[in-house]
């Protein structure tokens, strides 16, 4: 029988926090009859926002046209809508049961280069888009093709999102972690990133490529226009790759921030030399369609035989699962002003990101209001990274640990205080050292999607918990 010894130890390296120990236990309160307030995880439907009529029902149609012979029943669909499902059989007759082209579907990618153009106003080709299960097959297919040697490595965001992380260690890539710099924002900071990269150097890797993640997770911040310049330009000097994770795009609830694609601002600066990976989802935004696992990877500043490569690449995997294509053509391809099913989809996407938005505030607002505790108002995204001031343990002296030392033992308080917090209140989120957070720091990532009523809850809760277990720590110390 096989044991754990057995198993690549790679797998056994890596981690993923947003699943990890506390979230198994929250599973298993819910079993015993706890309610929990679920915050540790991107799953917007899960947390009862409910799907857009327009995209379900041209999934209902596609998955079974039969229901376009059936007049009685097409009375509950707008006429548009019928139409455009008709449109899409008769581009794709296979329907939903059938592999694609490995790249994904013709019309869909040249829908997401429309979308492209429209969205910044610049060129964009179908050959340069490949369709995916969700954002994260694009990123992990690119580190796949780019870690060349034992000794290569990807500039990742501290704190970040654990996919890359654990992906690299699959994959046997080096991570170099840059601090974002929290007293500005969460933005980029480029003496951070030439330190971080000029060690990664010094102790032999091969930088060759950095990712980023705009509107962040798990920070919630928007990257300014200059910082993606400034981004681009140390990029172009220290020959990188750019992964943009531009997932939550349409989430941005500041009316101080913009949304800028790197992209758009790679087209404005007129580089050519910078190779760029862009990744979308159907996932996030305003359709929180996670579970078909949609999204596209574009590329730029690729020539035609490496474009080849990822193609083969897709092709091993046959392509990306057929619903997910058309969710992700539909998010790319909306309903347009003067359709029948235009105005039920502006009201609907409108509701949710609103409602996103004041959520936002009432978390944002109300982690600020306790002792101990601090936060950015989340600019986008679907997360705070909330930072905790905990009093020091009794007979712990932190000045004399080394690095490493000191992230496991932050480590340890961290994830101590979210099971307590599980455990006494329901509220699950995930610790801060399971997304990299700079030393001596505490925090936890939280999202803000249950329900305003739930969020509210939530804020009550934390302020009472954190109260009682910071005069406990006091106490102890």
């Amino acid at each position: 029988m096989i044991t754990i010894e057995d198993l690549n130890g790679r797998l056994l390296a890596a981690e993923y926090a947003v699943r990890g120990p506390i979230v198994i236990r929250a599973q298993q309160l819910e079993e015993q009859g706890r309610k929990i307030i679920y915050c540790n995880i991107g799953n917007p439907q899960a947390l009862k926002q409910k799907p857009l009529t327009f995209l379900r029902q041209v999934l209902s149609l596609m998955e079974y046209p039969e229901l376009l012979e059936k007049s009685d029943l097409l009375k509950h669909y707008s006429r548009d809508l019928v139409e455009r499902v008709r449109q899409v059989l008769e581009r794709h007759p296979h329907g939903t049961g059938a592999y694609t082209q490995s790249t994904g579907i013709p019309f869909i990618r040249q829908a997401v280069a429309e979308f492209i153009q429209t969205r910044d106003g610049i060129p964009s080709s179908k050959d340069r888009v490949i369709l995916t299960d969700g954002a994260s097959k694009g990123a992990q297919g690119v580190l796949v093709a780019l870690l060349k040697n034992v000794n290569d490595g990807f500039m990742i965001p501290i704190p970040q999102y654990p996919l890359y992380s654990a992906s690299l260690t699959l994959y046997g890539g080096k991570q170099i972690g840059y601090f974002l710099d929290e007293q500005n924002s969460w933005q980029l900071n480029e003496g951070i990133l030439t330190d971080s990269i000029i060690k990664a150097k010094s102790k032999g890797v091969n930088p060759v490529g950095i990712v980023v993640i705009n509107p962040g997770n798990p920070t919630g911040a928007v990257l300014s226009y200059d910082n993606i310049k400034m981004i681009v330009e140390f990029a172009r000097r220290n020959s990188l790759s750019v992964i943009a994770d531009e997932v939550y795009q349409e989430n941005v609830y500041d009316h101080r921030a913009k949304f800028h694609s790197f992209a758009r601002v790679m087209h404005d600066m007129d580089e050519t030399g910078v190779t760029l990976f862009s990744l979308h989802s159907v996932s996030k935004g305003f359709l929180g369609e996670c579970g078909h696992r949609g999204g596209y990877l574009e590329f730029r500043n690729v020539p035609d035989n490496v474009v080849a490569q990822f193609v083969k690449l897709q092709s091993i995997s046959l392509c990306a699962n057929v619903s997910g294509q058309l969710a992700t053509y539909l998010m790319v391809s909306p309903p347009k002003q003067g359709e029948e099913s235009y105005e039920t989809y502006i009201r609907e996407r409108n509701e949710v990101l609103s409602s996103l938005k004041k959520r936002a505030e009432i978390l944002g607002k109300g982690v600020n209001q306790i002792p101990g505790m601090s936060v950015d108002i989340p600019q986008g995204a679907m997360y705070a990274f909330v930072k905790i001031e905990l009093p020091p343990d009794k007979d712990v002296d932190i000045t004399v640990m080394s690095p490493e030392e000191l992230s496991a033992y932050n480590a340890r308080r961290d994830s101590d205080y979210c099971m307590r917090l599980l455990e006494e209140t329901g509220i699950c989120v995930v610790p801060g050292s399971g997304f990299g957070q700079l030393p001596g720091t505490l925090h936890f990532r939280t999202t803000f999607l249950p329900p305003v009523s739930e969020i509210e809850e939530f804020v009550v809760k934390l302020k009472q918990f954190h109260e009682h277990y910071a005069k406990v720590e006091a106490l102890a110390s």
